[in-house]
């Protein structure tokens, strides 16, 4: 069976994450330690008895998120005695989860994965005052209709559709009263169901533009490999193993739309039948549901998950 590691992004984050797998596998905890020494901070006490309003701080999100799913992925080989490659034959990750996917992949080492993330998270929530943008999900949504919404609500303001999760989850993202806007004009089209999203900032719209700058110069200080498998990159949907491309893409991927819809019906396309999420949550496991019933999906959290998936 072919399969492709994915790798979740902000939201599927909780206190307590990563824990079991800390406590059961010395190499769990050989990441967690190679993180917090990279950041130069406890961030693994955070991410296991921190409050969860730190854990939420969008420069701790990025980093604890990847970290969790670097562990998972760090004993998935080491107790199946397999490599990534051997395990699967693409990776993806929704948003920062991408930067887990280029690390799974021996694309970019653990330690600038982690350094590069809280500088991520700290440029976009930097890149716009607090309460100047916002984002929002349009639920019953598809994308064409969403991007119109958004064309429509913008009135000289930003407002783009920022992730095209799955068929119906649609979300955008710009300035608050654009998006505000957008629901308003969902809405009034039959739409009911809006829901404006916890975040600190409007993510992958041109409100980013200052975090792109940013990370374009971090990006341009850190050793790109080609990785170990292809990596389907957000913002094309399509595989990417050039390190340059993947240079330039992760910058483009600051301001661009995610587009995880398209990226998991590409990773059909190219004969991927189950999906292995790794890491917190089982968000992707459940898009991808959403987005094509004939691929099968499961989330690897718990040494139970990883111990039945080998056994498997």
């Amino acid at each position: 069976m072919k399969r492709a590691c994915v790798f979740p992004g902000q939201g599927s984050q909780s206190i307590g994450m990563g824990k079991p797998l800390y406590d059961a596998f010395t190499e769990a905890r050989e990441v967690f330690q190679e993180v917090d020494d990279a950041l130069n901070q406890k961030l693994s006490t955070l991410i296991f008895e921190g409050s969860p309003d730190d854990l939420k701080l969008t420069e701790n999100t990025q980093p604890a998120l990847m970290a969790v799913s670097m562990a998972v992925m760090r004993v998935l080989e080491k107790q199946g005695g397999k490599s990534l490659s051997q395990i699967a034959s693409y990776v993806a990750g929704h948003s920062l989860g991408e930067y887990s996917a280029l690390c799974a992949a021996s694309s970019i080492a653990l330690p600038d994965a982690a350094r590069l993330l809280r500088k991520r998270g700290q440029a976009m929530q930097q890149a716009v005052p607090v309460g100047v943008g916002s984002m929002a999900a349009l639920i019953g949504l598809d994308l064409p209709v969403a991007q119109e919404i958004a064309t429509a609500a913008a009135q000289g303001e930003v407002c783009a559709a920022a992730n095209d999760n799955a068929p119906g989850q649609v979300v955008v993202s710009g300035h608050a009263a654009a998006v505000d806007r957008a629901m308003a004009i969902a809405a009034e089209r039959g739409f009911k169901r809006s829901v404006k999203l916890p975040v600190s900032a409007p993510f992958h719209c041109a409100l980013m533009q200052p975090a792109a700058d940013v990370m374009k110069r971090a990006l341009s200080e850190v050793i790109i490999r080609a990785p170990s498998v292809p990596v389907i990159a957000n913002v094309t949907a399509s595989a990417v193993t050039e390190p340059e491309a993947i240079r330039s893409l992760l910058v483009q991927q600051v301001t661009g739309a995610v587009r995880w819809r398209e990226s998991v019906l590409a990773m059909k396309q190219l004969g991927v039948e189950q999906l292995v999420e790794c890491g917190a949550g089982a968000v992707l496991a459940g898009l991808t549901k959403r987005i094509d019933k004939e691929i099968t999906a499961l989330s690897l959290q718990t040494p139970e998950d990883i111990e039945n998936f080998l056994k498997n």
